[in-house]
């Protein structure tokens, strides 16, 4: 019984991780056909966010107009 616990939680931390690198796939192609490139320390920091700023990030995108604004929510949304 432990064990099929232990592998649950292997597997869900597998599938959560797995959501998170969909999430962050499709928040940097939306992000790049809103603002044009993004620079690599920025994709970095869209990467170390949790699931909910990532999902916040994707309903406030649709608001940016420049790269300005995607940096200015990162530099107000970080832990």
């Amino acid at each position: 019984m432990q064990q099929s616990v232990f592998y649950q939680r292997i597997i869900e931390k597998r599938e959560q991780r797995g959501r998170k690198q969909g999430e962050v796939a499709m928040l940097l192609r939306l992000l790049t056909r809103r603002v044009g490139a993004i620079a690599p320390d920025i994709e970095n920091q869209i990467q170390q966010l949790s699931i909910p700023q990532l999902e916040d990030l994707g309903e406030a995108l649709l608001d940016f107009s420049s790269v300005n604004d995607l940096t200015s929510w990162l530099e107000n949304h970080q832990s």
